[in-house]
């Protein structure tokens, strides 16, 4: 039965729904991307793709030396093409252009609702930018929805593939007044839904948002990880300073909960603009519910509470391409306990090597080795906000951070479970300065499918900064060595805190250490976008190939949750 013609009978609620996962794009560390869901195309918070490009064992076929050697050289063409910009596309026949677009039928689709028939394809396809085509945003593919479904996002103020980047005047697309936002919710087209603002600070209700999170949000194609949110987590994410109760929005159908979305207030700087905006996260839909258009709902009902405070801005990113993104970061893995990791389907064993190879490759020390190390501490906070916030100027897209915000980013308390969320550590000098901090935190996936293990225990690397990257001009070989020392260190004690793999994006100046220190590339993206806000794109820390910028380049200093 297809998602579209499942109903659902509000009498009976949602129980006994088809607990059978949807197919999700790939994305963040044991896990993957969240789909919202068919036809409801929407960009949220996702998971990273596997570790060394692959999260399972291989069932298929070894593939033969030929074709290996055929599809390295398909991927050197596909790079060169995206250099050429869009004449490349005027060579092109019509016949072969007609052939393209019968094995796209998401992109001819695009075409038709923009108002070009069939016959008018190979010109609308030639004004098409070269570096849409090649990366996914009009071709069909992972990471990739059906282009008939953006027609929501066209009536939003976001960029659109159609405008240039260079063209951007950078600023708000719509100006409002809050006089003219509706205090009425947005509408349940379905018979029997209603909207529900959830306490969070009520165990119960945090309990609701725990379970349709943890059974229907992040989980990866085949079913063999999904994100597993703790109450301590969701507290942490969701309760941050200047939280709001009303921004905590969920969809009920008889007392049951069945759809969620959330923002928290944030401080975002784009270049030289700082905006008091949102970040919005954790859109989540009942499977059974998946295709019922649902989630551009959700997002007009966000959006209608955010802005009667008065914000007008958002930040949200997800691992599904859509208009439009202004960056786009790749995910990363280290394997701490590689055994596991493949005991569980994560990581592969490498053709021609032994798992005893592989086990001694991403071994670590028992101790760390920077002097002055230590656990960040409450008399911590002023001077970490003074660094974090200097260090973060260096990026295009950042958050402000207030020092109460510092406190609870970085200091957030156990909850009385003792389950920890965050690890923050700086270094002290001897004149008692403090002069780097790092930070990562914990989110574990459930494994679905093995025998041996029930979960999997991720560290993401989190926000940090040290002294060396704020010289002028930045010496970038100091910057690299401290950082490689940092970062070496935050591997030792995610594993010494138990953790099994250690993720984390191109963004900031990762590229300088992350191969260093043994990550592998993971088959996921997380894209970045704004909301009601144009800015001209900025570098995620990946080039054309999606190969790790070895300068270092990424404008992006915003750490997703």
């Amino acid at each position: 039965m297809s998602q579209e013609s499942k109903q659902v009978d509000p009498a009976k609620g949602l129980d006994g729904a088809d607990d059978a996962p949807s197919p999700i794009d790939k994305k963040d560390a044991p896990g993957s991307a969240h789909d919202s869901g068919s036809d409801d195309e929407v960009p949220v918070q996702g998971a990273p793709g596997p570790a060394d490009g692959s999260g399972k064992k291989k069932k298929k076929k070894k593939k033969s030396k030929g074709k290996a050697k055929d599809e390295s050289a398909a991927q050197e063409a596909i790079s060169k093409a995206t250099d050429k910009t869009a004449d490349a596309l005027s060579k092109l026949s019509p016949k072969q252009i007609q052939e393209f677009l019968s094995l796209n039928p998401a992109l001819l689709n695009h075409l038709q609702q923009s108002g070009s028939s069939t016959g008018d394809a190979t010109d609308a396809f030639k004004k098409l930018n070269i570096q849409e085509i090649m990366t996914g945003l009009a071709t069909s593919g992972k990471n990739v929805k059906d282009m008939g479904a953006y027609k929501f996002w066209a009536t939003q103020p976001v960029p659109q593939f159609n405008e240039k980047p260079d063209t951007f005047k950078e600023g708000p697309l719509r100006i409002q007044k809050v006089e003219d936002i509706s205090t009425e919710h947005v509408g349940l087209a379905l018979d029997g839904f209603e909207w529900v603002l959830l306490d969070l600070t009520n165990e119960k209700e945090m309990t609701e948002v725990e379970d349709i999170l943890n059974g229907h949000y992040v989980e990866d194609d085949e079913a063999m990880f999904r994100l597993k949110y703790s109450s301590a987590v969701l507290k942490w994410s969701l309760l941050s300073p200047g939280w709001k109760k009303q921004w905590h929005v969920g969809v009920r159908v008889n007392k049951k909960l069945c759809a969620f979305i959330s923002a928290i207030p944030v401080e975002i700087r784009v270049r030289d603009q700082v905006m008091h905006s949102s970040e919005v996260n954790f859109l989540c839909i009942h499977k059974k519910l998946r295709g019922k258009r649902l989630a551009p709902v959700l997002i007009q009902e966000i959006t209608r509470v955010i802005n009667l405070e008065g914000i007008w801005q958002a930040i949200y990113t997800g691992g599904v391409v859509l208009p439009r993104p202004v960056s786009t970061c790749r995910y990363y893995h280290r394997a701490l306990d590689w055994k596991k990791l493949y005991e569980v389907g994560f990581s592969p064993l490498p053709a021609g090597t032994k798992e005893a190879f592989q086990i001694r490759k991403y071994k670590l020390p028992e101790d760390t080795a920077t002097r002055g190390l230590r656990e960040m501490q409450a008399k911590d906070v002023d001077a970490v906000d003074n660094l974090l916030n200097r260090y973060l100027k260096r990026y295009d897209l950042a958050p402000v951070f207030n020092r109460e915000e510092i406190e609870h980013w970085f200091l957030n308390p156990n909850d009385k479970s003792g389950d920890k969320v965050v690890y923050s550590y700086v270094v002290e000098d001897g004149n008692g300065k403090i002069t780097d901090f790092f930070s990562f935190f914990r989110l574990e996936s459930s494994v679905i499918k093995s025998p041996k293990h029930s979960s999997i225990r991720a560290g993401y690397l989190f926000y940090y900064a040290t002294e060396e990257g704020l010289t002028t001009p930045v010496d970038k070989a100091k910057l690299e060595k401290r950082l490689n020392a940092l970062m070496g260190d935050a591997l030792i004690l995610a594993k010494r805190y138990k953790f099994d793999v250690f993720n984390a994006l191109s963004l900031m100046d990762n590229a300088l250490f992350l191969e260093q220190q043994k990550f592998g590339p993971g088959d996921g993206q997380l894209h970045y976008y704004l909301f009601n806000y144009k800015a001209k794109p900025i570098a995620g820390g990946v080039d054309a190939r999606n190969q790790l910028d070895k300068e270092g380049l990424s404008g992006v200093g915003f750490v997703n949750i």
